[in-house]
């Protein structure tokens, strides 16, 4: 089967909608993106508050992500069933009331639970944007519809980091949520100006789907959430049960995995008996398809992942500002917002495949780059180099694979790629997220416990006094003032300052190494994507052979 790009032929014949309706499209993907992206900025402030390590807080946007990942295929089926204008609009108004809680959360629980109604909504949010796009935009203007889905994602993630830097800085980080409250009231009203859509009526919920498809998801992003607080492999004592002396962790990542191919043997087994399947198999149905879905799962992995490191560094390890994350990770978030809108302008010179490529390989060198070149200090310009070549390929890849994700099927099947969309990046956004946190705090102790035990100064007596079972990232000013608890002496504590800062810095960098390897891997499924250009084959060929 082939897939088409972007559909060019016939395009000067198509009226010229208005753009107004993808105005409250846009703003519909910004509060979400807007919200995840905060948590970052937020990280140093929610910390303080709620008197809980960074890997809690980084609870929260996994548990946002898990929710989306794991209900986004019974959004799509809510759209199609009932339209989605009307479902979109009710579950802006859930948003809304999900950014309350958030704004009032008295503790970290109610700040997770905030962030899972936030995701209930998310996963009714992303399949109706790109229903919406497909119900109100044709051809090339569709394409460009796509593109600014891609920009208004990046432009919140912009956003999200001044505004919630210099509100974090000076006022507090429940602002920043605040605003999301009042965002959401305009995106409502804005839903009107959308084309109304009345729903299929035989359109039906697969609910053994619904079950299988969301505790994969959660098995799997439950599992890697918990890698380090379980044990990678034999169980931790903070582990609620162990198998055998094994973690819980991973038995539950595999579980997850086991529970996704029966749910893949479900639904052919559904498709075929002519019944309507949770997600309809077309839309990943060719190699095209599915390697863009794997490249997409590990450009989002790698952002949340760097999304994740960058803030934890500065906001607690060199316990610096909200503002002054926003200033370090800026160059990023521009070249991202950038990047995505110019890339679609490459699509008549380059194939897929060869952007795909090109962005994996800068991802890759960016990366490898930064690992190098990082020390404490993210504003320096070798620093900043990395970061805008990451966000080149990032930007670029993430509006590119969506793009052929999105033309590769049919008006009808736009809902099942909006949840595919939205499955596979907030599954990716959640392990991402869950693996950082998990790899860094795991590299971090192996190496501050190497440090410790090669450091004749810190005597056994004096890590005695010190929990070494429970090493997290911390300022070197909670350490000394840890250290003032126990016998130790100024040299000591110098000693241990040292071993921490040194620790914390070559974690960081073997986090960005392995970050690396991975980009450098999914050159490979890059290489699977469409090798065409827009225009080299019959542009009712990818719509005519998904009919069949």
């Amino acid at each position: 089967m082939s897939v088409q790009v972007i559909h060019t032929a016939g395009v000067r014949s198509e009226p010229h909608a208005s753009w107004v309706p993808m105005i409250a499209i846009a703003l519909g993907q910004m509060i979400m993106s807007f919200n995840v992206a905060s948590l970052p900025v937020a990280l140093g402030g929610m910390v303080k508050s709620f008197g809980v390590p960074p890997t809690t807080i980084a609870t929260g946007i996994v548990a946002y992500s898990m929710l989306v990942a794991g209900f986004v295929m019974l959004g799509a089926k809510l759209c199609q069933r009932y339209g989605a204008t009307r479902v979109f609009r009710a579950a802006v108004v859930m948003f809304c009331l999900s950014q309350i809680v958030m704004t009032f959360s008295p503790s970290a629980a109610f700040m997770i639970f905030a962030q899972a109604l936030c995701g209930a909504a998310g996963a009714v949010i992303v399949p109706s944007l790109v229903a919406l796009i497909a119900e109100n935009y044709k051809g090339r203007q569709q394409a460009t519809a796509v593109g600014a889905l891609g920009s208004a994602r990046a432009a919140a993630g912009v956003l999200a980091f001044v505004i919630g830097g210099i509100l974090g800085t000076y006022v507090g980080w429940r602002p920043v949520f605040g605003i999301l409250i009042a965002a959401s009231a305009i995106v409502f009203l804005l839903s009107f100006r959308l084309r109304p859509d009345e729903g299929r009526e035989d359109v039906t919920i697969d609910g053994v789907g619904v079950v299988l498809a969301a505790a994969a998801i959660i098995c799997i992003s439950f599992g890697f959430n918990n890698l380090n607080g379980w044990g990678l492999a034999v169980a931790t004592p903070n582990a609620p049960f162990s198998l055998f002396g094994l973690s819980p962790a991973p038995v539950l990542i595999v579980v997850g995995i086991v529970l996704g191919q029966v749910f893949l043997m479900w639904t052919h087994r559904r498709q075929a008996a002519g019944k309507t399947p949770l997600l309809a198999l077309e839309v990943i149905d060719s190699p095209e398809e599915r390697a863009a879905v794997y490249a997409m799962f590990s450009v989002v992995a790698l952002e949340a992942a760097l999304n994740f490191s960058v803030p934890l560094y500065i906001q607690i390890v060199q316990g610096r500002s909200p503002i002054a994350t926003a200033v370090a990770m800026m160059p990023f978030n521009l070249t991202v917002f950038v990047t995505a809108m110019l890339i679609v302008k490459l699509y008549d010179k380059l194939t897929p495949r060869q952007i795909g490529r090109y962005g994996f390989t800068l991802c890759t060198v960016a990366l490898l780059w930064l690992a190098f070149v990082v020390h404490n200090d993210w504003s320096e310009v070798p620093v900043l180099f990395g970061l805008i070549l990451f966000g080149i390929g990032q930007g670029a890849l993430v509006t590119l694979l969506f793009n052929v994700l999105v033309t590769a099927s049919p008006k009808e099947l736009a809902g099942d790629v909006g949840s595919l969309r939205g499955t596979t990046n907030n599954l990716a956004a959640a392990v991402g997220t869950a693996v950082a946190g998990a790899l860094l705090v795991g590299l971090l102790s192996a190496i501050a416990l190497g440090g410790i035990a090669a450091s004749p100064k810190l005597t056994p007596e004096l890590q005695a006094q010190v929990d070494l079972d429970n090493i997290n990232f911390i300022s070197n000013d909670r350490l000394r003032s840890a250290l003032e608890r126990t016998t130790a002496t100024p040299e000591q504590v110098n000693e241990a300052v040292r071993v921490n800062t040194e620790a914390r810095l070559r974690a960081l960098k073997l986090g960005l190494l392995l970050m690396a390897m991975l980009s450098l891997v999914t050159i490979v499924p890059a290489g699977r994507l469409p090798n065409y250009r827009p225009g080299e084959i019959p542009a009712d060929e990818p719509n005519e052979a998904k009919g069949r």
